[in-house]
């Protein structure tokens, strides 16, 4: 099969003119760079993860997914090595924007906001702490760079990308999707401080969910019980 991508971590593969393999490997990548030593079956977890979550938001909005049962994959996937890391996806239209939610205030967030009050233009409240939790989530898209760092942008630039219709449409259905995992995960003790989404179109231009979903590669977890206030918390 033609490989049409090697990423940091993923493998993708095309089926035919409409479907996708995508392949997760046990590669580690941190701040873009790949580190020399795998972890083994840390590609079987993390794609167990996102199928779990793109489940449990399809109320919300379609994804991508075909099957991960691996007797239905194409016969040159039915190998052990694709067994639990591989998922036979839609091809979709990607749109080239990173949807990046945020419901606390740390990271790059954080820095931005002691330089100016505001996250991606969005003035936030004075006298906020690093790691308060935020009055409501915030959408601070980034762009989508085929290499080195995505750089934030607007919603009004993400406006002026996309179109406003569609720009409108992914700041919704990302902080719902962000509202609904984030309450679900505190059930089981854990805070999702921030995250970020990847939707594409398909053949009759419905928006879509794609790539992962809620993976420790695409998002930062805190435990509960050790949350503070203008702490920085230790990650799962």
């Amino acid at each position: 099969m033609k490989k049409i991508s090697s990423g940091k971590v993923r493998e993708i593969y095309e089926v035919d003119n409409d479907k996708l393999m995508l392949v997760v490997s046990d590669r580690i990548s941190a701040f873009d760079v790949i580190l020399p030593t795998p972890v083994e079956d840390k590609g079987k977890i993390l794609n167990r993860i996102s199928e779990f979550w793109f489940d449990f938001v399809k109320d919300v909005i379609p994804n991508h997914i075909i099957t991960t049962n691996f007797e239905e994959f194409p016969e040159e996937f039915q190998k052990e090595e694709f067994r639990d890391r591989s998922m036979l996806v839609k091809k979709l239209k990607m749109i080239p924007v990173e949807c990046v939610v945020r419901g606390y205030i740390t990271g790059s967030g954080w820095k931005s906001y002691q330089e100016n009050g505001k996250v991606c233009s969005i003035q936030l409240p004075e006298g906020l702490k690093e790691s308060e939790k935020l009055p409501e989530p915030i959408f601070t898209p980034t762009t989508k760079a085929a290499e080195g760092h995505d750089m934030p942008i607007s919603f009004e630039e993400t406006c002026e990308l996309i179109g406003k219709d569609l720009a409108e449409k992914l700041k919704a259905k990302t902080i719902e999707i962000y509202e609904k995992c984030a309450e679900y995960a505190k059930t089981k003790g854990i805070i999702i401080a921030d995250t970020k989404f990847e939707f594409g179109l398909d053949e009759n231009g419905e928006l879509v969910l794609g790539d992962e979903v809620l993976t420790p590669d695409s998002s930062r977890f805190w435990p509960a019980s050790d949350y503070e206030i203008r702490k920085i918390t230790k990650k799962f």
